[in-house]
């Protein structure tokens, strides 16, 4: 999956594309560099949602990996709306994967 990360402190920064794994909690990327922060402004799009999601997160782990760093992220701040999206959308995958 495709996320757009930046710095939460840097309101005005670069957004860049991260691929990682999505789950209900947050997000996980592997990337060569960290962001200056903690805290992190996500964005992406799930698909047959019309809008761009957008969420708060805290980096909680960074992990060296053979292929650069892991990066796990909270979300910290997520509408229900947005979190409901993920839910059913993470639901519909498992469900397509045991058909």
């Amino acid at each position: 999956m495709t996320f757009m990360v930046r710095d939460a402190d840097h309101d005005e920064g670069e957004w860049e594309e991260r691929e990682g794994d999505l789950s209900l909690g947050g997000i996980s990327w592997l990337g060569k560099t960290a962001p200056l922060g903690r805290d992190v402004d996500v964005r992406f799009r799930l698909p047959g949602v019309a809008r761009e999601l957008r969420a708060r997160g805290e980096i909680i782990r960074i992990k060296p990996d053979a292929r650069g760093l892991g990066f796990q992220l909270r979300f910290t701040a997520l509408e229900t709306q947005e979190e409901l999206a993920i839910a059913k959308y993470l639901d519909d995958l498992l469900m397509a994967g045991t058909r």
